[in-house]
């Protein structure tokens, strides 16, 4: 006999055993069959409370030093007194709709130096509500949630399953997403954001015969049916490095940036990252103190790429009509059909470009101009300029808006519009990809001339010349 028949057989002896409603037979029906084997295969204990029962899976503690005052002083961050709550959850589908399940609930915390972890194992649909009233026990109010793209799905998801049991979700403080962070400070060493990639590009994890993530709901799905509780282990366990990889990650970024002197130390391109987190918090001295240690520690090297790029297949072909893939149909593409799709190649490429010291001093020029220190400002946007390039061009269009704007000096901005012009014409003539650029310098020179214009003629006396054709003429009389 199968253990699905098993569970059938006992709800239905729950059933019949005289229950006097509706309500009664549901709460009369207890543990699912298979939920005691359950928990003895993942090496869990099985609960019971009033809504039903749940497997909790404890795991023993891991040594992850954390220094939360370091942390604090660090742009987004928790205050050191709040109690951190690392959660990831494994759910039956990608979405937050109401026919999404989280079955697993990862839980970490720390006590001192030690992590700590929890999980909360659903056995089947109809003790969900144990499982949310258990997770609510474990996050204080006063706690903060520690995820990886949990703002968007992991604890949508959750507040709509709580609303679904008719309850709201646990109040906390606050929701450090460790994605929007990783993004921010690593974007440009990783080809993608996911967890496992930030794993490997970060902490030097590689994962041995973890199961694939789009793997997770059929094999819940196919344990509802079948009751076989072999098919969570793998689950269980690539639940539990998720939440301990939350933890690493946090730790790195506290030792890596947290101590000033231990900063200095970090890449380049982490502290650009590290600076635009610190603008974006209003703290502009700081971002530009974490942009002149990326200067003094760059190392230029310009065109440098990976030696054995990753690669990925993609398929080039006409996909029907519905297909979410298919690309915007223009009238080309003649005689294309779906027999004669290809798979071709392609370089994997960073999220974000190198940080060389041209990039990183442009970088500083723009913090610069937030800060009001236009000179300065200028002064790097010069050094960037001489580099040339398109780069080059975009510097001397930043120094005529500082010139023309900042400055009061319309001639210099001149000078600085048509230097840029002369850079994007060599790059034009070498075969490099302008845009609009020498249209919009050459309209921003017209411009600046006609108000040379105007203004030495006022400085004369004369009338100026209307900047159209066609406009009214001012009337005579003396400068103003």
């Amino acid at each position: 006999m199968t253990i699905a028949l098993e569970r059938r057989l006992a709800n239905f002896r729950a059933a019949t055993a005289g229950a006097s409603s509706p309500r009664d037979v549901e709460r009369s029906r207890g543990p699912a069959i298979g939920a005691e084997r359950l928990a003895a295969e993942v090496d869990g204990e099985l609960v019971r409370n009033q809504s039903g029962c749940f497997v909790r899976v404890e795991r023993r503690s891991t040594v992850i030093p954390i220094d939360r005052d370091r942390l604090a002083s660090l742009p987004g961050q928790p205050p050191p007194s709040a109690p951190l709550i690392c959660l990831d959850t494994e759910t039956t589908g990608l979405a937050t709709a109401a026919g999404t399940l989280a079955f697993l609930v990862g839980l970490g915390w720390w006590e001192g130096a030690q992590f700590r972890q929890v999980q909360l194992l659903l056995p089947d649909h109809v003790d969900e509500p144990a499982l949310l009233d258990e997770l609510r026990r474990h996050i204080p109010a006063d706690a903060w949630l520690v995820t990886y793209n949990g703002k968007g799905f992991d604890w949508p998801l959750l507040v709509a399953r709580y609303r679904m049991a008719r309850d709201g979700p646990p109040a906390h403080a606050g929701h450090l997403d460790l994605l929007a962070v990783v993004r921010r400070l690593f974007r440009h060493r990783m080809p993608d954001a996911r967890l496992q990639t930030a794993e490997t590009q970060l902490l030097g994890l590689r994962r041995r015969d973890d199961v694939p993530g789009w793997e997770i709901p059929a094999r819940y799905l196919q344990f509802l049916r079948d009751g076989e509780p072999a098919r969570l282990i793998e689950i269980v366990r690539h639940n539990d490095e998720d939440v301990r990889s939350l933890a690493r990650i946090l730790a790195l970024v506290d030792a890596g940036f947290g101590d000033p002197e231990a900063r200095r130390r970090a890449d380049p391109g982490d502290l650009a990252g590290l600076a635009r987190s610190f603008a974006g918090a209003g703290r502009f001295e700081e971002a530009l103190g974490c942009l002149d240690a990326a200067i003094l520690t760059a190392a230029d090297l310009p065109g440098s790429a990976p030696a054995d790029p990753p690669i990925r297949l993609v398929r080039d072909e006409a996909d029907d009509w519905w297909s979410p893939r298919r690309r915007p149909d223009f009238g080309g593409r003649i005689g294309r059909s779906a027999s004669s799709s290809v798979w071709r190649s392609v370089s994997v490429d960073r999220l974000d470009g190198q940080w060389t010291s041209v990039r990183l001093v442009a970088e500083r020029a723009r913090m610069l101009r937030r800060l009001g220190r236009y000179r300065d400002a200028e002064a790097a946007w010069i050094n960037v300029a001489d580099a040339g390039g398109t780069l080059g061009a975009l510097a001397w269009i930043e120094i005529a808006k500082l010139r023309e704007h900042r400055r009061r000096d319309l001639e210099a901005a001149l000078a600085a519009t048509l230097a840029a012009l002369r850079l994007i014409e060599r790059a034009r003539l070498v075969g490099r990809s302008t845009g609009r650029l020498d249209r919009d310098l050459a309209r921003r020179a017209t411009r600046l001339r006609h108000r040379i214009s105007r203004r030495a003629s006022h400085r004369n006396g004369r009338p100026s010349l209307p900047a159209s054709t066609g406009g009214p003429t001012p009337p005579e009389g003396p400068a103003s």
